[in-house]
């Protein structure tokens, strides 16, 4: 479907980004290389908003067809909080066992409980505890998808809601991880809950619109990657402005996939678009696995020295291992 092609698109721009950020480390800084690669990580910075957007879209879809809201939370406790309980003990053993962490931190309660609450077992596990908290969301917003709002009033409540949210956070909050909550995803779930609400108009709405999304992409692409290319080299930047810039480029992205999504499979056939959304069908197992494979490519096996010919072969050696192997697994 239109949807596992998009995760599949997703799960690959997932594992892209980390592999880019592998790579980065053993780039000389300063060099051509290096700066292509912060290019490349930072273009590939939209995965966690993304799924968020693809959740709402989905679950609202679903929520509207059957409100059963039994059967909802059961669902999301096999799907969502099982697999994010099991897997932050299995990376509490990894890091572990490959010597990146004191064997205590197994046994110590303080520990698990900051690992637990800001999904910090392994620096990807957050967006499992995000999607727990839209799950919690979204039969609260029910109300508002049944009125069938439009997408666009959808976009500019979100960018209300976003904003609002970020002040909060400053002046009363003060979460220490604001980017592990659903409060930082306020945005994608809004936008995806109009779409969901309005799934079967949404081709339609996205062709017509389309000179505009990608204008608009253009330029908010154009502002953010000096801004996040400068965060990640360490520069100051002003937190609301690199947070706006990362909201806007993240889900014109999204809404420009899933769109580019439904065109793709209008066109019918093809392998690659069956291969895509092949790996949209085990995008969780990737998105699970292919962190600690990384780990293993890069502290056991070792980048070997050489030009960036040599680091480029390497990094997309990483990234078909990553991806391929998890797929076989799932």
């Amino acid at each position: 479907t239109a949807v596992d092609t998009f995760r599949g698109l997703t799960i690959m721009e997932v594992v892209a980004h980390h592999t880019s950020g592998v790579a980065l480390r053993h780039a000389e800084a300063g060099s051509l290389a290096h700066e292509l690669l912060l290019i490349l990580n930072r273009t590939l910075h939209f995965a966690v908003p993304a799924f968020v957007f693809l959740s709402a879209v989905v679950l609202t879809r679903s929520l509207l067809k059957k409100f059963d809201l039994r059967r909802y939370f059961i669902r999301r406790v096999t799907r969502g909080a099982w697999p994010y309980l099991l897997w932050s003990g299995l990376y509490g053993v990894w890091y572990v066992a490959t010597g990146q962490r004191p064997p205590e931190v197994l046994t110590d309660p303080e520990r698990w409980s900051f690992y637990l609450l800001n999904g910090k077992a392994s620096f990807h596990l957050y967006f499992l505890l995000v999607a727990l908290e839209v799950y919690l969301l979204l039969p609260l917003l029910l109300p508002l998808a049944r009125r069938r709002p439009a997408i666009g009033l959808m976009l500019a409540l979100g960018l209300a809601a976003q904003l609002g949210a970020y002040f909060l956070n400053r002046e009363v909050l003060a979460l220490r991880f604001p980017a592990s909550t659903v409060l930082w995803y306020l945005l994608p779930v809004l936008v995806g809950l109009g779409v969901g609400a309005r799934l079967q108009e949404f081709p339609a709405w996205w062709r017509g619109r389309l000179p505009w999304l990608l204008g608009a992409l253009a330029v908010a692409y154009a502002l953010y990657l000096p801004v996040s290319t400068g965060n990640l080299r360490g520069e100051a930047v002003v937190p609301l402005h690199y947070n706006a810039l990362n909201w806007t480029y993240s889900i014109l992205v999204a809404l420009t996939l899933l769109g580019a999504a439904y065109a793709w499979q209008e066109r019918a056939g093809g392998w690659l678009r069956r291969a895509i959304a092949t790996l949209g069908t085990v995008s969780l197992p990737i998105y699970l696995i292919h962190p600690a494979l990384l780990q293993v490519l890069e502290y056991q096996v070792g980048f070997p020295d050489g030009g960036p010919g040599v680091l480029a072969l390497t990094a997309l050696g990483c990234f078909l291992v990553a991806l391929l192997v998890p797929l076989l697994i799932g």
